[in-house]
């Protein structure tokens, strides 16, 4: 996969890297104005490496502050640094002499030529490092009628500097990028929160009121509350959609919010109440009571009325779901019965789920009242 450029904000993980290639800058420059007055009696022209050393010297200072803003980072200041430390090679040659160079006396560059691979390597990764490395040292030696071994060792040693800070600069860039995603997922789920507090405790407050007071009535009313009811779940079902980076596999996280899962059960049959806060639990009991939840659900829409509530209520260490429906509902020993009889394949299913969580289930009905299953699960 090729590696794209690293474009970072100025307050971003790459700022330590830039201001450690400016030190690197100013630190190789005092090792080159060092170098050159030790060997400056071998040079064959030791008056024409003033100027190039002023010319080194006012590069260091224009290139440091030129990079410190993020905006200048472009090929114009790279290709433009990347040559002038080439030129500065190839005035070696003519200031200190091809004999001096065989000899072992350095260029006029030696560790300086590292500040462009650096910074080619800090803005597109290892690739782009490995580019200017390989660029210079064949600078270097094509210039010299003979190469010894440590012209090849510091190009070795340019190369994987350039890969390595590449590598670094790469995973700087990708740190950022996904805490800056986290800090975006996470501004949109509180204010996703926010408002699903504001509207549950007013619009959705209302909605279900109107659909309770209008179910039984005929006419353009009943046709109102019958709209309510809709409308209800469709806000409601809107409000705890879950984000985007959510919705793959978020019942197997550490920790989820039962909201989010129950909330797609809403519909113009089922209308479903939770409360305005998360209610966290652990991502396998999550799934465990949504599929509960899901059973219980089915039952009540097939054999209750085709109309069914979900309750959700938080206590102390207790998690309650309760499903009701406005069925004909059953007398309790006929309950009993069917369980006896290993019917009810649902009610057990539902029995087993909650049960291997620690939790119980209630199940109360009676001719003419309809049926309510409570699912109680502790929180931890």
């Amino acid at each position: 996969m090729p590696e794209r450029s690293i474009e970072q904000p100025p307050c971003g993980f790459q700022v330590p890297l830039w201001r450690a290639i400016a030190v690197f800058r100013f630190a190789s420059l005092t090792y080159v104005l060092a170098l050159v007055g030790l060997n400056l009696d071998e040079y064959a022209r030791p008056v024409a490496a003033v100027p190039v050393l002023i010319s080194m010297t006012a590069w260091t200072i224009f290139a440091s502050y030129a990079y410190a803003r993020p905006a200048r980072r472009h090929w114009p200041l790279l290709v433009a640094d990347l040559l002038v430390v080439m030129a500065a090679l190839l005035a070696s040659v003519w200031v200190a002499g091809q004999p001096a160079l065989a000899s072992g006396v350095p260029t006029l560059a030696v560790a300086w030529q590292g500040g462009p691979v650096l910074a080619w390597a800090v803005t597109g990764g290892r690739r782009r490092g490995a580019v200017a490395a390989l660029v210079l040292g064949g600078t270097d030696l094509l210039m010299r009628d003979q190469v010894i071994q440590a012209t090849v060792n510091g190009v070795i040693l340019m190369l994987l500097a350039g890969i390595a800070v590449g590598h670094v600069a790469r995973l700087a860039a990708n740190v950022e990028e996904r805490l800056q995603r986290a800090a975006e997922l996470e501004a949109a789920t509180r204010e996703r929160e926010r408002l699903a507090r504001g509207i549950h405790d007013s619009v959705l407050q209302v909605l279900a009121l109107v659909q309770r007071r209008g179910a039984h009535l005929d006419g353009e009313a009943g046709e109102l509350a019958r709209l309510a009811g809709e409308q209800e779940a469709a806000l409601r079902a809107l409000i705890m959609t879950r984000p985007p980076a959510q919705r793959e596999g978020a019942v197997d996280a550490s920790e989820t919010d039962l909201r989010t899962v129950l909330g797609g059960y809403a519909s113009p049959t089922v209308s479903v109440a939770m409360p305005a806060t998360p209610v966290r639990l652990a991502g396998h009991v999550a799934r465990e009571v949504a599929a509960a939840t899901g059973a219980a659900l089915d039952n009540a829409l097939r054999h209750g009325g085709g109309r069914a509530w979900v309750l959700v209520e938080e206590e102390a260490g207790t998690i309650t779901v309760s499903i009701r429906d406005d069925g004909p509902g059953m007398p309790a020993e006929r309950l009993a019965e069917a369980e006896r009889q290993g019917r009810l394949g649902v009610a057990q299913s539902i029995r087993g789920r909650i049960a291997e969580l620690g939790g119980s289930v209630g199940i109360i009905t009676a001719p003419g009242q309809g049926t309510e299953v409570e699912l109680r699960v502790p929180t931890r």
